[in-house]
C-alpha cells in the first residue's frame, strides 16, 4: 500500500494561511499551534521557517505591502505618481485593515516595504526635493495612508440623536455611521489632494525644498 502523501509545506503556503487568518479574524487569531491545524502539519515544522509568530506576522504584512502599486513613479511625473502610489496604498490597507497595526510599525526589515520605500524617496529626490523634504513627504503619505486605514472617522459617533443634544453644531452627526464610505473615502481624497497640490506649489516656488 502506498504511503500517505506528506503535505509539503512552505514559506508562502504559511504566509497565505496566516493572511487568510489576520483578514477573518485579526492579528491575536495567528499563533503556531492554529496555523499547524489549517495547514495540516505538525507544529514544530512551521519552526522550520519561521522562528517567531512575530516574523509570520512579518511576512504577512510585506506580502500586502506587495500588493500596493509603485510603477507610477519614473513613468509619469512625479506628483501624479505620488497620487496614484497614494491611492493603491489606501486600497490595498482597506482590503486588509487588520493587518495595518503592524504596517504602522514602520518598514523594518520588510524586503517589499523597504523597496517602495526606496522607489518613493528615490522618485522625489529625482524630482528635486531635497533629501529631508523627500523623507518628510514619505513619512507625511504614510501618515495619512496608515491613518485613514486605522479606524473609521464616521463609526466613532454613535447613531444616538440624543446623545449630541448638548452640542449644537454636531447635531447630525448621529447620521454619520450612515454615510461611512462617502464621509471616510471623502476625508481621505481631500486630504490626499490638498497634501500633493501644496508639495506642487512649494515645488514650483523654490519654497522649502
Amino acid at each position: 500500500m502506498a504511503r500517505p502523501r506528506q503535505v509539503l509545506l512552505t514559506r508562502e503556503r504559511i504566509v497565505e494561511a496566516a493572511a487568510a487568518l489576520v483578514d477573518a479574524e485579526g492579528l491575536e487569531a495567528v499563533s503556531v499551534r492554529r496555523l499547524a491545524t489549517e495547514l495540516g502539519v505538525a507544529g514544530p515544522s512551521l519552526y522550520h521557517h519561521f522562528a517567531t509568530k512575530a516574523e509570520i506576522l512579518d511576512a504577512v504584512a510585506d506580502a500586502v505591502i506587495a500588493q500596493v502599486d509603485t510603477s507610477a513613479f519614473g513613468t509619469t511625473e512625479w506628483a501624479k505618481a505620488l497620487r496614484l502610489w497614494a491611492q493603491s496604498y489606501h486600497a490595498v490597507l482597506a482590503a486588509h485593515p487588520n493587518i495595518v497595526p503592524v504596517l504602522a510599525q514602520g518598514p523594518g526589515r520588510r524586503p517589499a516595504a523597504l523597496a517602495m520605500a526606496d522607489t518613493v524617496y528615490g522618485a522625489l529626490i529625482a524630482a528635486g526635493w531635497s533629501p529631508s523634504r523627500a523623507t518628510h513627504i514619505g513619512a507625511l503619505l504614510r501618515y495619512l495612508v496608515t491613518g485613514s486605514a486605522l479606524g473609521s472617522f464616521a463609526l466613532g459617533f454613535p447613531g444616538d440623536p440624543e446623545l449630541y443634544e448638548k452640542y449644537p453644531h454636531l447635531h447630525r452627526a448621529h447620521h454619520l455611521a450612515e454615510h461611512r464610505a462617502r464621509v471616510d473615502e471623502g476625508a481621505f481624497v481631500l486630504g490626499l489632494e490638498t497634501l500633493v497640490s501644496g508639495l506642487e506649489s512649494l515645488l514650483q516656488n523654490g519654497v522649502e525644498r
